[in-house]
């Protein structure tokens, strides 16, 4: 058993290690860089405020227009070519001109240009000169899947001392990422290397996800194989406790000792990033939940009527499905904003955000063990926020499963079930330490996550160090024998 255990450890450690010494560095620069993703305050900064025309079409015009049968949202926007419907469903997105429901694909290098040219100068940025860089399907910053309704994409480079570059959809015409040459340089020493990230392997995502998941799993047998050996290795002389090993061998016995738990709850936590539905739940809706909870609503309902009672400068509307009922969102700011629920063949006010009222309404159809809504409050152990400021999030607790309501969206966000909240904390407490209590005091988790990380980096440099002088050993015994 116990050389069973040497063998497994040695020979899987040899070529995993370097990985361990890259996941732990890399660590460290993911907490303090993440990966480049739009933010909602960073997109809407970049709309421009518009009035409504008598000239412009009806959303259920677009609709038809765009053969979207099943659309999730439908957003009215004006783009630098003029207002334009977005229409959004699960796996595509396109858009038509609100006047004349011609297509609105950006197709053009120079209508991109434009369009980015005019969303940096919204947000303050020096766009004097921007140029086209690129269009392609893929490329570092756009391998997510969360980018495959917009491919191929438009990059467009602003000049700036930053080094700012705009990503434009060719499918619905709007920026849809912004990366700066900081956040360039700082994630392919990060994320790329920390999720084995190169463009060719990932934009593949299952190829990507099965390697990943494979080599994570072998570090975590790895991994344990060396947590198992540590104590056993351990032998008393004179009442106390000492190594059988010398050199680097008795640095990396001793290092693996003291921060073994770290090491492995790390690892394992790391490798259960790439669940995706394989052990635990995903958290998204069964067919049956989206029935009730989205429901399949008359889209053509929205007529012209939808747009006759909004006046002034506006940045957004935005018209989605809540338990089967139509609900129009009028934005003037990132959270000043007004909803109203389509009643029949009129508009009523419901407030800026969704009331609980009308979430309960809905999940009273969805199960007969429902409870009512309560807004979920900051340090929740199962926290999420909405992107627009002050807005609540609304938990509902069917039996066993939690269900999550962005109050400013009507966006379910999560389907928590047992499963998943076990997975909340197998993998994201014991990954990132995005402990409730450690989430108050941020310096102290900072401090933490790079000094376990720090430690974690020096054990697994030692034993680098051991699988190098192994191999250099095995190739030098051919040479002595020879």
């Amino acid at each position: 058993m116990i050389r069973a255990l040497i063998h497994t450890h040695r020979w899987l450690s040899i070529p995993i290690g370097p990985l361990f010494v890259l996941w732990f560095a890399t660590g460290i620069v993911m907490h303090f860089v993440p990966f480049p993703a739009q933010t909602e305050s960073e997109r809407f900064a970049g709309l421009a405020p518009f009035e409504l025309t008598p000239a412009l079409r009806s959303p259920a015009e677009a609709l038809a227009s765009s053969r979207i049968g099943k659309p999730d949202r439908i957003r009215l926007i004006r783009r630098v070519d003029g207002p334009v419907y977005v229409i959004s469903a699960h796996d595509r997105s396109t858009a038509v001109h609100a006047d004349t429901l011609a297509a609105a694909d950006v197709t053009e290098p120079d209508l991109a240009l434009a369009v980015a040219r005019a969303s940096a100068q919204q947000r303050g940025l020096d766009a004097s000169a921007a140029a086209v860089a690129a269009r392609d399907d893929y490329d570092q910053w756009t391998v997510p899947n969360r980018f495959d309704a917009h491919r191929p994409l438009h990059r467009i480079t602003l000049n700036d001392p930053e080094g700012t570059e705009l990503y434009v959809s060719s499918r619905t015409g709007e920026v849809v990422l912004d990366t700066t040459r900081s956040e360039r340089g700082w994630n392919y020493v990060g994320s790329v290397v920390h999720w084995i990230y190169p463009t060719l392997l990932r934009k593949n995502w299952a190829t990507w996800d099965a390697i990943v998941w494979w080599l994570s799993l072998a570090a975590v047998i790895a991994a344990v194989a060396g947590g198992l050996l540590g104590p056993v290795r351990l032998r008393l002389r004179k009442a106390r406790l000492s190594s059988r090993y010398r050199g680097w061998h008795l640095w990396h016995h001793w290092a693996g000792l003291v921060c073994m738990q770290f090491v492995l709850t790390w690892i394992v936590s790391g490798w259960l990033s790439m669940d995706h539905g394989r052990l635990f739940a995903t958290g998204r809706l069964a067919p049956s939940e989206q029935a009730v909870l989205i429901g399949t609503p008359n889209w053509t309902r929205l007529t012209v009527t939808a747009l006759a009672a909004v006046h002034g400068d506006i940045r957004e509307i935005e018209w989605f499905a809540f338990g089967g009922g139509l609900y129009q969102r009028v934005r003037r700011g990132l959270s000043q904003q007004q909803m109203s629920v389509l009643d029949a063949s009129t508009w009523r006010t419901v407030g800026r955000f969704l009331q609980p009222a009308d979430i309960n309404t809905v999940t009273t159809a969805l199960r007969g063990d429902c409870a009512r809504s309560a807004e979920v409050e900051p340090g929740d152990d199962y926290h999420l926020a909405s992107d627009v400021p002050g807005a609540p999030v609304h938990r509902v607790v069917c039996g066993k499963t939690w269900y999550h309501v962005d109050g400013a969206t009507g966006a379910v966000l999560e389907r928590l079930d047992p499963s998943r909240r076990t997975y909340r904390w197998l993998y994201q407490a014991l990954h990132t330490l995005d402990f409730p209590t450690l989430l108050g005091h941020a310096t102290l988790r900072t401090l933490l996550i790079v000094g376990l990380c720090a430690a974690g980096f020096a054990f697994s440099l030692t034993g680098v160090v051991i699988g190098w002088r192994r191999l250099r050993s095995l190739g030098a015994e051919p040479r002595a024998n020879g």
